[in-house]
C-alpha cells in the first residue's frame, strides 16, 4: 500500500494513517531508511509542526519511532513549513519533517518529509519509507538509540533569514500592515518579520489554542482580513494559512489579490525582469496574455506545488505559482514561502514608490466559472464523441480570448468544467451549457 500522496500523508487524526501508531511506525520506518542512507553516522532530522493539538501527539511518536531507529532528533516548534525546509539545510540535517495540514480545518493532520536540501523527498526515499513500513518493527540495541534535542533558537534563526531576502538598504517604515497569521504557524514569527523591517504591524487571528487554525481566518476566508484593513486605513493585509506556506494579499481599498496578481507584480513591475514564469492549468488566462505582452515566457504545469517545482527546474526559472497564493521563489527559498513571497512584493512596493492597488491597476482577472458535475460514478467524458465534439466547439468560440479546463476529481465521481474569457455571461452560459451536455450523455457512456 502507498501512503504518500502528493503533498505527503495526510488525514483526519484518529483514522489511518494519522495514528499515533502509524506515526511511531513511520519514524522508525523512515529512521531506518535513513540509517542505511548515512551508515557510517547517526543521521539527523529536524522536525517542526504547525499549531494543531494532534501534532503534539503525532510529535511525540515520530520522535520516539525515530530515536528508536538510531536518529537523532531536533525539535523546532511551532513554525511555518517552509521555515522546517530551511532549518533542514541550514542545521546540516540528513532530513526534515513538518507536522500539518496546511489550510485543512483542525481536526487534519499530516506528515510531510523534506530532504537534506529543503526540498521534497526523493522519490526513491520516499518508496523505501512506504517499503519499510510493510516490516515488523525490530528496535536497535539500547546503545544505537538515537536522541532528542530542542532548537531553542529555532524562530530567531528563521526570522533572520526571511528578513534576509529582503534588501538591507530599504525597509518598511512607511508601511502599516493587517497581518492575519490564521491562528496557525506564522503566528509568532510572521509579525516580528515585518515589524523588525519597520512596518507597524496589526496582528489578528495570532492566538492559537489548538483548534482554531484557519477557522474562518487565513488566506482560505480572507473577509475578516479585508473589512480590517478598510477599517485600519492600512496600506496592505497579508493574510497566511496554517502552515504558511500560502499568502492572499489586500490592498488597501480592501480588494483581494491572489497568487495571480503576485505572479504578474513579480514577472511585470520588478526592476528585474524573470526569465520566466510557472503556472498551473487554474492560472488565469489573463496572467498568460499579461505575460506574453510583457515578453516574459509562461508554462503551465499541473496543480500542484510539486509539479510546479518540477517545471521550474526543468526550465531553470525561478518564479511560479498557484492562484491560491503557493508562490516558489527559488533564488531565495527551497519551497514555497508565503512570508518571503509578500516581502518580495512589497520590495516592489518601494523600490517602485507604488501601493499595492497601483501595481496592479492595469491587471484584469478574466470571470471564471467552475461547474461541478456529480454523476452516479466516474467516466472519461474524453471518451464520448458528442461531449468531446462540444468541448471541442467551446473552445473554438473561446479561441484566443478565454480558455476552457475540463477534469475529472481524483477523489470523487465529479467533472469539473471551468471556463474563462473577458465576457461574464458567455462564460456563465458555457459553462452550463457543457455541465448539461455532460449530465445527459454520462448515462450512455
Amino acid at each position: 500500500m502507498n501512503y504518500f500522496g502528493t503533498d505527503g500523508i495526510r488525514g483526519k487524526f484518529g483514522q489511518m494513517p494519522i495514528t499515533p501508531e502509524f506515526a511511531l511506525k513511520l519514524g522508525f520506518a523512515a529512521g531506518t531508511v535513513l540509517k542505511r542512507e548515512y551508515p557510517k553516522k547517526k543521521p539527523i532530522v529536524v522536525m517542526g509542526k504547525d499549531t494543531r493539538l494532534s501534532g503534539y501527539i503525532l510529535e511525540a511518536a515520530l520522535q520516539a519511532g525515530l530515536n528508536s531507529a538510531g536518529v537523532y532528533v531536533h525539535l523546532l516548534g511551532p513554525l511555518p513549513t517552509p521555515a522546517i525546509a530551511h532549518l533542514t539545510r541550514a542545521l546540516h540535517a540528513n532530513a526534515g519533517i513538518v507536522i500539518s495540514a496546511s489550510h485543512n480545518p483542525y481536526f487534519d493532520n499530516g506528515i510531510k518529509f523534506f530532504s537534506s536540501e529543503g526540498k521534497k523527498l526523493p522519490d526513491e526515499l520516499q518508496n523505501a519509507i512506504n517499503a519499510e513500513l510493510e516490516k515488523e518493527v525490530i528496535i536497535t540495541e539500547p546503545n544505537e538509540l538515537g536522541k532528542s534535542f530542542r532548537i531553542k533558537d529555532a524562530q530567531g534563526r528563521y526570522i533572520e533569514f526571511c528578513k534576509s531576502t529582503f534588501p538591507y538598504h530599504l525597509n518598511l517604515q512607511d508601511f502599516t500592515i493587517v497581518m492575519d497569521c490564521a491562528n496557525g504557524a506564522a503566528y509568532s514569527v510572521a509579525p516580528a518579520v515585518f515589524r523588525e523591517l519597520g512596518a507597524k504591524v496589526i496582528s489578528i487571528f495570532d492566538e492559537p489554542n489548538g483548534l482554531n487554525i484557519n477557522d474562518d481566518c487565513g488566506s482560505t476566508h480572507p473577509e475578516n482580513l479585508q473589512r480590517a484593513v478598510v477599517k485600519h486605513q492600512a496600506d496592505l493585509g497579508i493574510a497566511f494559512d496554517g502552515d504558511a506556506d500560502r499568502v492572499m494579499l489586500v490592498d488597501k481599498q480592501g480588494r483581494l489579490i491572489d497568487g495571480d496578481h503576485i505572479l504578474y507584480i513579480l514577472a511585470t513591475k520588478a526592476k528585474k525582469k524573470p526569465h520566466g514564469i510557472v503556472g498551473t492549468v487554474m492560472s488565469n488566462m489573463a496572467l498568460e496574455l499579461a505575460l506574453q505582452q510583457a515578453n516574459v515566457p509562461f508554462v503551465r504545469a499541473a496543480v500542484g506545488d510539486r509539479y510546479v517545482l518540477q517545471a521550474l527546474d526543468e526550465n531553470g526559472w525561478f518564479i511560479g505559482g498557484e492562484p491560491s497564493g503557493h508562490i516558489l521563489t527559488l533564488d531565495k527559498s527551497t519551497t514555497g514561502d508565503a512570508i518571503i513571497a509578500a516581502l518580495q512584493v512589497m520590495r516592489v512596493m518601494v523600490e517602485q514608490e507604488q501601493s499595492l492597488d497601483e501595481l496592479v491597476k492595469d491587471f484584469k482577472l478574466f470571470p471564471q466559472v467552475l461547474e461541478n458535475v456529480r454523476l452516479e460514478h466516474m467516466i472519461d467524458p474524453f471518451s464520448d464523441s458528442v461531449m468531446l465534439a462540444a468541448f471541442e466547439q467551446a473552445e473554438q468560440q473561446l479561441k484566443g480570448r478565454g480558455r476552457l479546463l475540463i477534469r475529472k476529481s481524483g477523489t470523487e465521481p465529479v467533472i469539473r468544467v471551468m471556463v474563462e474569457a473577458d465576457d461574464l455571461a458567455e462564460v456563465q452560459q458555457l459553462a452550463k451549457h457543457l455541465a448539461q451536455v455532460i449530465r445527459e450523455n454520462a448515462v450512455m457512456v
